[in-house]
């Protein structure tokens, strides 16, 4: 996979604030604001950044965490893990595997089969129903 370097001079120009905020700068949208949370067409969701594919709708589901989640990545390098100490706390950071922008988080409290929880910002998201990968 091609790796996306662009400057942050850059990022800011195709980035609104509020998407750098979340993609660059590693905010987090309030829960139950985020456009993709209730979603539940058929497409893929690509990094809103830099368009690589992250995550298939039949993999999303309905957490009730306030943010689109799935329980799999699209394939194992779409998606980066980052270990996490902010905010007093140890979590796993999810980053874009090409562009490297903040995702969301990951919890070991998903449903089977791999009880995993991909927590995703839809501001981090840009979905896209014209294909399956």
């Amino acid at each position: 996979m091609d790796r996306d370097t662009r400057t942050d001079k850059e990022w800011h120009s195709v980035l609104t604030p509020e998407e750098y905020d979340v993609l660059r700068a590693g905010g987090t949208e309030p829960p139950f604001t985020g456009e993709y949370v209730d979603l539940d067409e058929t497409g893929i969701y690509r990094c809103r950044a830099c368009g690589n594919p992250l995550f298939e709708s039949k993999t999303k589901y309905h957490s009730g965490s306030g943010w689109p989640s799935f329980w799999e990545p699209i394939s194992p390098d779409a998606v980066v893990n980052v270990t996490d100490t902010s905010h007093g706390m140890v979590r796993t950071e999810i980053r874009c595997g090409r562009c490297g922008s903040h995702l969301g988080h990951v919890f070991e409290d998903g449903p089977q089969p791999t009880g995993t929880r991909y927590c995703m910002n839809s501001l981090s998201l840009r979905f896209d129903d014209s294909q399956e990968e």
